[in-house]
């Protein structure tokens, strides 16, 4: 287990008396614009999340809504549309949770998973490592892990989704100092639930140090820190026998030379000096 799920829900009980939604409010944006995309009335949305509820009366109104507990509680076939909501990069099985989303769809229902991810937190993620191993002589998990976009989309095909795409967009935050940014952190539920954290009281130093180390390699003229959210967007699509479906190799009705007006060339063949010069 990468987390402790006991440490996720104190978490997020914390973050509940004093939330952060700035991260939130930019991931719903980019969720509409691809919602509108596609559409489609969806008759039975379910959000999954800790902020479920928020999200859907911004995003889905009428939307059900189920905590992102490790067994998600989704009926098998009851919506034609699933939304997990910036928590599937603290999820100990994300794979797992992706097929119970898969099965809780309808043929043809859509999935959508806003996720950090890739580069984010590289900052703080590198003066931690860097202030430990000077002031302790040695390092412990402080920042989760997180996934890169094209393993997160080979995670859609492990899943069994239909017509997969994972994109995202980088956002950068500025803050007066590391104080502020931790802060934040608390507000929105993302404090350190590692299952292999120390759990020993930090020394101030070590702190002080990553700030140091924070300002020296990435601080801005204007004397604050930057901190980086890559979001990852995840689309899958429950299969379906109306969706589009790959040609059989071998089937194409024309060559790809006679569809582009140009030459066949078997492999080996020398090249005409005009063609590669673009004459």
């Amino acid at each position: 287990m990468i987390f402790d799920p006991a440490a996720r829900q104190r978490a997020q009980r914390r973050a509940d008396t004093q939330p952060v939604t700035f991260l939130d409010e930019a991931a719903q944006v980019e969720i509409e614009e691809r919602l509108a995309e596609v559409n489609r009335a969806f008759q039975s949305p379910v959000v999954i999340g800790p902020r479920a509820a928020a999200w859907a009366a911004r995003v889905l109104p009428g939307a059900e809504t189920r905590p992102d507990l490790d067994a998600l509680e989704l009926e098998v076939g009851g919506h034609d549309l699933a939304l997990h909501a910036l928590a599937l990069h603290a999820a100990n099985d994300p794979v797992g949770q992706l097929i119970q989303m898969r099965r809780a769809l309808r043929p043809d229902g859509l999935m959508l998973a806003c996720l950090p991810a890739g580069r984010t937190l590289h900052e703080l993620r590198t003066a931690l490592a860097e202030a430990e191993a000077e002031t302790r002589g040695g390092l412990s998990p402080r920042v989760a892990p997180m996934g890169e976009i094209r393993d997160l989309g080979a995670l859609l095909q492990r899943a069994g989704f239909a017509l997969p795409v994972a994109d995202s967009v980088t956002l950068t935050v500025t803050y007066p100092d590391l104080r502020a940014l931790f802060l934040d952190l608390r507000g929105m539920g993302e404090t350190n639930i590692l299952a292999a954290r120390d759990r020993r009281i930090p020394p101030r130093r070590l702190f002080a140090r990553a700030e140091a180390l924070y300002r020296q390699a990435f601080g801005l003229p204007d004397g604050r820190l930057p901190a980086t959210v890559e979001l990852v967007f995840l689309t899958g699509w429950a299969p379906a026998a109306t969706q589009p479906q790959p040609l059989r190799p071998g089937s194409a009705a024309m060559r790809l030379a006679d569809a582009l007006g140009t030459k066949e060339h078997d492999a080996g063949d020398p090249i005409d000096p005009g063609v590669r010069k673009g004459k």
